[in-house]
């Protein structure tokens, strides 16, 4: 087990749902004490299956309880992310911040709670399988020793990096945070084809997913680039070469491009229209 840097104990999540519960879980399983962890939940049966599930405290809405909080976590929607720092911050002074809501600036998340001790953090839902990916910024009164806490708590859950500019993260935001989707789009699209093919829908399924899942293992495990494995699975005139060839007359690829440009775009326009 991977014990908790003391630096971020006792901790609070502000919000209860599937990202703060797949960090819960990966912080309980390696040995932090559920009853360090507090979580700030209004959905009462949300509160109930985190008490089951974890054991960790839960509470309806912020109170003094959370005065020793070393780390707060914000899982929280964008949407509801100033309201909810308005009512908790006289009750989070002292701790260090860790955002996961999309879009929102440190600046604003700054202005709202008082404090320049922020970190932003763009996650991805692969975590709730340990196989995330998450792009980090801090603001620059964040310490090493802090930064490195948190690099370590996300290690629970998968992979993590820091960039240097904050901008980066709505680049992050389109590549990883938004990329699960991309793969279960065309994952969808290869379950339909092979149907259409004759074959079962489960049949189909078992194929497509496996095959993503083992490519992307070797991709992981491979040197060569992506572009040189697919040249190794291409032979000129074969069938994979057929299907690329449709792919290439359609613009999947600048296709694929514009779409996380869209991304990125959105993310930081979320930004501006949530951060005032």
């Amino acid at each position: 087990m991977m014990p908790l840097s003391s630096l971020l104990l006792p901790m609070a999540f502000i919000g209860g749902g599937n990202m703060a519960s797949a960090l819960i879980g990966g912080l309980v399983k390696n040995g932090t004490p559920a009853s360090a962890i507090y979580v700030v939940e209004p959905l009462e049966a949300t509160r109930q299956a985190l008490v089951a599930q974890h054991g960790v405290r839960v509470l309806a809405a912020a109170d003094a309880s959370l005065k020793d909080c070393a780390l707060v976590v914000w899982a929280v929607k964008p949407q509801v992310f100033k309201e909810a720092a308005l009512l908790t911050q006289a009750h989070v002074s002292n701790a260090l911040h860790l955002s996961v809501a999309a879009g929102i600036s440190s600046d604003s998340i700054a202005a709202w709670l008082h404090t320049e001790r922020v970190v932003r953090a763009m996650p991805n839902t692969p975590a709730l399988v340990g196989l995330g990916q998450t792009g980090l910024f801090a603001r620059s009164v964040v310490s090493s020793e802090e930064k490195q806490a948190i690099s370590g708590m996300l290690a629970l859950v998968g992979e993590s990096l820091w960039v240097e500019q904050e901008a980066l993260l709505d680049a992050v935001t389109a590549v990883s945070g938004s990329g699960p989707a991309y793969v279960f789009y065309f994952l969808e699209a290869m379950v339909d084809a092979g149907v259409n093919m004759g074959l079962t829908p489960e049949q189909s399924h078992q194929l497509a997913l496996g095959t993503l899942v083992g490519a992307a293992e070797l991709a992981r495990s491979s040197s060569d680039t992506p572009k040189v494995l697919r040249e190794k699975v291409t032979s000129k005139g074969g069938t994979t070469y057929a299907a690329l060839t449709v792919m290439q007359d359609l613009g999947l690829y600048a296709i694929m491009v514009q779409a996380m440009q869209a991304a990125h775009d959105r993310a930081q326009s979320l930004g501006k229209e949530l951060g005032g």
